[in-house]
């Protein structure tokens, strides 16, 4: 698509904050209006690395499943870690909900590790948890 959508999202929120907002007397509309346009900014920045974000942590932890998958003592968890769910399609919603079902994989793992205690697969799970919480960072400038 030309122009592509966060193209246009973009254009539209610079429009609020240029053309729109100065002409506003009510600080209410001002500070909507602003809101407004932030949340197409973020919604841009979505549109631009969404699908890569999710796919990337998605392979992250299934990374982590077969790196830590020796540690595990339980079978029917260690089956699960092996049949962690692939990425069917590259749609966001898609991808949230393998996302979503690989997290809870991925608590039960972390839950798993800590009552066994091996601590060397905890630390592993928190780097990776940094890892992904760096990569969802917002940020506008």
């Amino acid at each position: 698509m030309k122009p592509e959508a966060s193209d246009i999202l973009n254009i539209s929120a610079e429009q609020l904050m240029t053309g729109t907002l100065p002409h506003l007397s009510a600080s209410y509309l001002q500070g909507t209006t602003a809101i407004h346009a932030l949340l197409l900014r973020f919604a841009a920045l979505e549109y631009e690395r969404g699908a890569e974000i999710r796919v990337a942590e998605n392979a992250d932890i299934r990374a982590a499943f077969a790196e830590l998958g020796h540690l595990v003592r339980d079978a029917a968890l260690k089956a699960k870690l092996g049949a962690a769910p692939a990425d069917r399609s590259l749609a966001i919603s898609t991808l949230d909900e393998t996302n979503a079902d690989l997290r809870r994989l991925l608590i039960a793992l972390h839950v798993h590790l800590e009552e066994i205690g091996a601590h060397d697969g905890e630390k592993r799970i928190w780097r990776l948890l940094k890892t992904m919480a760096e990569r969802r960072v917002v940020s506008l400038f």
